[in-house]
């Protein structure tokens, strides 16, 4: 997996620009990670070299959409910690908060930041339409992320209320998502966004082609969202 890593973080332009111990901590993470999944369900793909390119260098990807150094994010529904974790650890600076509704993978994501030595990050257990409206997370982040599978629609209504004003939303989402973001800018509008365009990666090593939608927030979201989850999937915004 470090030599995979190594190599597609090259392509990718990052060579020289991440710690020269990264590929060697993700490929740590996802040893961790596929050790974990043997009993716990933490991911589909179970072979390492896809690991390494469909988990660690997509996320690495998302390097090229902003400038995350000395920055806040926040990794909403993070799962097995994609994309918080390899963002923390090409980042050093960037401070993480990975959020997820289970209990058993927000104690397994703990245990392996502590592995692997990791300051700054931590993962936290909530649901994401409470957290958004907790004083401590709302509107505290200059990032927000979400690789989760959802409709944008309700994936801006749980992240945009935890960015700053200023901040960006990162979605990570297929090539085949344009109908999907043009159903969802009415929803930006409410919530206090806009829009700022949609970048195309192909992933070292495969050939994959992920898009990231990223949504500026330009005001403050109105108080009363996120709504609850069962509103929010009954009347989409």
């Amino acid at each position: 997996m470090e030599a995979l890593i190594r190599t597609g973080l090259a392509q990718l332009g990052q060579a020289g620009r991440v710690p020269e111990d990264a590929p060697a901590l993700l490929a740590r993470y996802g040893a961790l990670l596929l050790e974990k999944n043997r009993v716990m369900n933490l991911t589909a793909i179970t072979q390492p070299q896809d690991v390494a390119t469909l988990h660690m260098l997509d996320c690495a990807a998302l390097l090229d959409c902003a400038r995350f150094e000395g920055k806040t994010l926040i990794d909403v529904g993070t799962g097995a910690g994609f994309p918080g974790l390899p963002l923390k650890i090409l980042t050093p600076s960037l401070e993480v908060t990975l959020l997820d509704s289970l209990n058993k993978r927000v104690d397994w994501l703990n245990e392996t930041i502590d592995t692997l030595g990791l300051k700054g990050v931590r993962a936290v257990h909530g649901r994401a339409e409470e957290a958004g409206r907790d004083p401590a997370f709302r509107e505290r982040f200059d990032f927000a992320a979400a690789r989760a599978v959802a409709d944008l629609r309700l994936l801006c209504e749980l992240c945009l209320p935890f960015l700053k004003v200023g901040g960006r939303f990162l979605a990570m989402k297929g090539t085949d998502c344009g109908d999907e973001v043009d159903k969802a800018l009415p929803a930006i509008q409410v919530l206090g966004g806009r829009l700022e365009g949609r970048i195309d990666r192909l992933i070292p090593h495969t050939d994959v082609t992920h898009r990231v939608v990223l949504v500026e927030k330009t005001s403050p979201t109105p108080e009363k969202y996120p709504r609850r989850w069962a509103k929010m999937q009954k009347v989409p915004l």
